[in-house]
């Protein structure tokens, strides 16, 4: 069917443009909302959602008394008192955990004549962690199993790595989440110095 046509011309359709069917009021309201949200996000680009700062940084580390997943021979904070020591949280199903081990026996090795290195297990057995440590390279230093947590609560562990940078009187001077490198490790013991 085509359409009718008058002596002025076609017959003009009688349903509005899209152009004519914009709310104005309503696109505001939209812009009004949409816009705030955007800027929110985009504020949030360049930071890990993931992270959380230590309240413990400045402060003295908390004491521990723990086994040694090898020997059960007991390691306190107090007995590694008068180098810095560099703490390690980690666990055998922790896959960042897996990749920075290697690093941190490199690093044992080269800074053991000014740095003490701990590692302490986080929610994991002494079978689990003793045969992962066989298949990984072994022991650069102590590791330590932290039965029901205590000393992950105690620092404020949020998920495994995390390592704590401690100086030598006892005092955390910082926090690394997630995997540490050889280069962190150097730049904190220096900064320990």
């Amino acid at each position: 069917m085509s359409p009718d046509i008058s002596a002025d011309g076609p017959l003009q359709d009688p349903s509005p443009s899209p152009r004519s069917r914009i709310s104005w009021p309503v696109l505001l309201i939209g812009l009004a909302i949409v816009v705030p949200l955007i800027a929110v996000l985009f504020s949030g680009f360049g930071h890990d959602p993931h992270f959380i700062a230590s309240p413990l940084i400045g402060k003295p580390a908390p004491d521990f008394a723990l086994k040694m997943a090898d020997t059960d021979q007991e390691v306190t904070l107090a007995s590694l008192r008068g180098k810095p020591l560099v703490l390690n949280f980690f666990s055998t199903w922790c896959v960042p955990c897996e990749q920075e081990h290697p690093m941190l026996l490199a690093a044992a090795r080269r800074f053991k004549a000014k740095a003490n290195f701990v590692g302490i297990i986080f929610e994991d057995t002494k079978a689990s962690v003793n045969d992962w440590l066989q298949r990984h390279g072994g022991r650069g230093y102590p590791v330590l199993i932290d039965v029901g947590g205590p000393a992950a609560i105690a620092y404020g562990v949020y998920g495994v790595p995390e390592t704590f940078f401690i100086d030598a009187n006892g005092v955390i001077r910082d926090k690394v989440q997630g995997a540490v490198d050889f280069a962190t490790i150097q730049t904190e013991l220096e900064a320990l110095q």
